[in-house]
């Protein structure tokens, strides 16, 4: 493999490949003792993108996946450029920005999950910074289910100065923290929001909390005290995407 070929696994990650951009994929490798609907079903599809496939068998494809949760299904693609920079995405949008930026997301599977929500959401881009977040690798992307290849994913080199960037175009900084005095369901994110999580246990840092307009709490009514940032990511994205989908509000 050469160094600008990447290996994505799992039938959502490398399905969604095969839909989006199939010239991008240089071979696929599927496990011939597996033979159900779903095997069959990715194997026409492959079949018709006219992308080379290749049998390997489970030792092979957890070699090429770095993983044992393949399900039988690996391929070789080249990276798929962003077609945009965070401000050219800003520049072309045509409704008010919704935007997850994560503080200290480290741990690939929390990544790949927020982004599988972002995509869900509707969210138009994810941002973190380069020195303190997982990067997209062939983990995030079968955690994704497709959405690495569907969500802009920018790292940036400050992430308070690109905060900072974000409220001159009049987006609003919505940091969430445990002892915030608002309610997630108290504010209005209808309009260009960025909705900032940090990492569970230690939470965003002093200075990303310090740029943040305004912070909120996710309302928790039982035992524990807080939630895995994938999931208050899909709780205050879908809350978000709730208020623009309600007819007039206030």
């Amino acid at each position: 493999m050469t160094s600008s070929h990447k290996v994505l696994f799992g039938f959502h990650a490398v399905g969604v490949r095969l839909k989006t951009a199939p010239a991008s994929i240089v071979e696929v490798f599927v496990d011939p003792s597996r033979r159900d609907a779903r095997m069959k079903q990715f194997l026409a599809r492959a079949a018709e993108a006219g992308v080379r496939v290749i049998e390997a068998d489970g030792a092979r494809l957890a070699k090429l996946a770095g993983s044992a949760g393949h399900q039988g299904v690996a391929a070789r693609v080249q990276p798929v450029e962003q077609a945009h920079s965070l401000d050219d995405l800003l520049d072309e949008l045509q409704e008010p920005p919704l935007l997850l930026v994560l503080d200290g997301v480290t741990d690939p599977h929390n990544l790949g999950a927020c982004l599988r929500v972002a995509d869900g959401a509707g969210a138009h881009a994810v941002i973190a910074p380069k020195d303190h977040a997982a990067g997209i690798n062939a983990t995030v992307a079968k955690v994704a289910s497709g959405a690495a290849e569907t969500v802009p994913y920018f790292m940036v080199t400050n992430l308070a100065r690109t905060l900072g960037e974000l409220k001159e175009r009049s987006i609003w900084i919505t940091g969430t923290a445990g002892e915030a005095t608002q309610s997630l369901y108290e504010v209005d994110l209808r309009g260009p929001s960025a909705l900032v999580l940090g990492a569970e246990g230690p939470g965003m840092r002093q200075l990303t909390r310090k740029t943040c307009d305004q912070l909120v709490r996710i309302p928790m009514m039982g035992a524990v005290e807080s939630l895995n940032v994938s999931v208050a990511s899909g709780v205050c994205l879908y809350e978000a995407r709730r208020q623009r989908l309600a007819p007039g509000r206030g």
